[in-house]
């Protein structure tokens, strides 16, 4: 899994980080925007989360997409993340991994 974080462009003062990454075993890239609440001012709460299901982000600039209005975006992010992508084709998923996979959506693909 890659993960990388991004800082809140100076216009968005309610939003305390946003990620993007590649997750190997779900086969999706990721995207979350964690804005400032109430109970979690400092750490933030993922109000905006995308990739939780195989396949759902099929790119990496699709998952950045959903995080550039609210950060700054250094060029070459969805370069590095399709590189981080096929750095894991071939991977197989481990024992626990597999297990996981069949309770949450009762197969391994």
């Amino acid at each position: 899994m890659s993960r990388h974080d991004l800082q809140p462009k100076a216009d968005q003062p309610h939003v305390v980080r946003a990620t993007v990454g590649w997750d190997r075993p779900l086969q999706t890239f990721f995207a979350q925007v964690f804005f400032r609440t109430e109970d979690e001012p400092d750490e933030g709460e993922a109000l905006i989360w995308f990739g939780t299901e195989p396949g759902e982000l099929m790119s990496g600039e699709a998952a950045i997409a959903i995080v550039r209005p609210h950060v700054e975006v250094p060029g070459g992010l969805a370069d590095q993340l399709d590189a981080e992508m096929r750095e894991t084709i071939g991977v197989k998923d481990g024992h626990h991994q597999t297990a996981a996979k069949r309770s949450l959506f009762g197969s391994t693909h």
